[in-house]
């Protein structure tokens, strides 16, 4: 990317989640300032992928069908990208999912997948990613992490401990990515008019009590940090909104 503020213009990055709700906005966002940006998401459709002839898809970024619990899948699109542009200049792990439910009487096997997805998903997306970043001296990882990260309440037990690891991973990474050059931010918004939260009723129910974020709120966050030099990280951005109370 260019060091100069504002300008995204032929950086090439990975959204995870990429294709619905907050990843959608996200992807949506980036390739308007003119990213290349791959999409990356087990619901993605196979046909969108990049043709073998290098069609116009490939210029601006495609939808990749992949799920983060498969490192294989993720270290295989990491490789792909990158050698079909020369560089990965920004990834962001933005796959997640969620479970309504206490510790009394929650589905054990739906908490293996909160964490696999929302935690060794991210963890798995950086592993196969971070090498190129900084074999590169540069790069800059994104993860969405939430507000759920920061407090607690009823209802989201495994989830609000997934948003809690993911605030100590992104501190902890960022240590590491400093020698290397690579940039890491976290964004943590509150709650979202996504699919995810209108599929349940607890979700749905909190929308109706709330003017809730829109998915392009959240995009312009992730751009904003992007954007800025190549010496400014931008450590976390809580965003939320105003009628929300914690």
């Amino acid at each position: 990317m260019s060091p100069n503020a504002g300008d995204l213009s032929g950086a090439v990055g990975l959204v995870t989640g990429g294709v619905s709700g907050i990843g959608a906005a996200i992807t949506a966002e980036l390739r308007g300032r003119g990213a290349i940006v791959v999409a990356v998401d087990r619901n993605a459709d196979p046909e969108a992928a990049p043709s073998s002839s290098g069609t116009a898809p490939a210029r601006a970024g495609w939808e990749a069908a992949a799920d983060v619990r498969d490192f294989a899948t993720l270290s295989g699109l990491s490789r792909q990208v990158s050698g079909e542009f020369g560089r990965l200049d920004f990834v962001v792990a933005n796959a997640g999912i969620t479970d309504w439910g206490s510790m009394s009487d929650g589905d054990p096997q739906r908490w293996r997948e909160v964490i696999e997805t929302n935690v060794l998903g991210v963890a798995q997306t950086i592993r196969a990613t971070m090498p190129v970043l900084a074999a590169q001296g540069r790069g800059h990882i994104v993860i969405t992490a939430s507000i759920s990260g920061r407090t607690a309440y009823v209802g989201e037990p495994i989830y609000i401990a997934t948003k809690w690891a993911l605030v100590g991973l992104s501190k902890a990474l960022r240590k590491e990515g400093r020698p290397a050059g690579v940039r890491v931010s976290v964004i943590e918004p509150g709650i979202v008019d996504t699919p995810l939260v209108r599929q349940t009723a607890e979700g749905a129910a909190e929308l109706a009590e709330v003017r809730a974020l829109d998915p392009q709120d959240v995009a312009r966050m992730v751009t904003f940090v992007l954007e800025q030099p190549a010496h400014v990280n931008v450590d976390e951005i809580m965003v939320s909104p105003l009628g929300q109370d914690f």
